[in-house]
């Protein structure tokens, strides 16, 4: 990363972290299991391929995936970990052609997938000029990150990938502080704290919650019609089914592509410059 000017988040997406299902072996189709639920029409235990999944790792029915009763994987995103393990650490090998690599691709598959995630959210917090104060810890923990997803599929099993997250979730947070911190609401209003509430189904419509606190927060089904949304925290937070029709967006903190997809939105949603609308609203 330069020390120079942080570009903003539209320009310093990486293409690595977008995933390119065309790169990967379909890997989130098999290693990940899902159970019958408004998310999947069907059960499927991890490392059983998706009955949807052709022989070219594509999806038989992606372009209509909701439809079917697969939303659930509209809304998942391995953060670019799947061409990174089907290319890189298996160097193109794939769990069909090589059945004897399928048990560890499939364990490996989720722990970079963490890792990529977390890769996302530091390049992000790179490009907030308030929290310029921790770039260097925050290149540092780039760059650590990085090698970790550069090792071989025995040291990526044998890493304590939890204890990872917790250190760099921890400069995550300080990151977001500084980022929101000459951030207020209209009139003398002071930032909401949310961090890991229930709000599920929460009448939010109008909500000024400019530079809000919602790390973690269960926004599943809550009305955000119209609320304000504009540089809040959003990591972890669950959107599912959230109505966010008129919102404002802009500017918010490590929201993610899979939030939007998981909730409902309009074409008056207003959105970060480096996220795009879902084609479902």
């Amino acid at each position: 990363m330069s020390s120079g000017a942080e570009a903003p988040i539209s320009d310093a997406v990486r293409p690595d972290l977008r995933a390119d299902c065309g790169s990967c072996s379909g890997l989130c189709c098999v290693a990940l299991p899902f159970a019958a639920s408004a998310d999947f029409a069907v059960d499927k235990a991890a490392g059983q391929p998706c009955r949807n999944l052709e022989t070219d790792f594509r999806c038989g029915i992606h372009s209509r995936l909701r439809e079917k009763g697969f939303a659930g994987c509209t809304v998942f995103d391995c953060f670019g970990a799947g061409q990174k393990v089907s290319r890189s650490t298996f160097e193109g090998r794939d769990w069909r052609t090589h059945p004897g690599t399928a048990s560890r691709m499939f364990a490996v598959f989720p722990v970079m997938r963490q890792l990529h995630e977390l890769l996302w959210y530091l390049t992000e917090a790179l490009t907030l000029p308030p929290a310029r104060a921790l770039h260097d810890e925050l290149r540092r923990a780039l760059r650590t990150t990085e090698r970790l997803t550069e090792g071989s599929a025995e040291e990526l099993l044998a890493l304590d990938v939890a204890a990872h997250r917790d250190e760099v979730n921890a400069l995550l947070l300080r990151t977001s502080e500084l980022a929101r911190a000459g951030v207020r609401p209209k009139g003398r209003g002071r930032r909401k704290n949310h961090r890991g509430a229930d709000l599920i189904g929460a009448r939010l419509r109008g909500a000024d919650l400019r530079g809000a606190g919602l790390r973690g927060a269960l926004l599943i089904a809550a009305d955000l019609t119209g609320a304000d949304l504009s540089a809040a925290d959003l990591i972890g937070a669950d959107l599912r089914d959230a109505d966010l029709s008129g919102a404002d967006l802009t500017g918010a903190i490590f929201l993610t592509q899979a939030q939007l997809n998981a909730a409902r939105g309009d074409a008056a949603t207003r959105l970060p410059s480096a996220l795009t609308r879902p084609a479902h609203w």
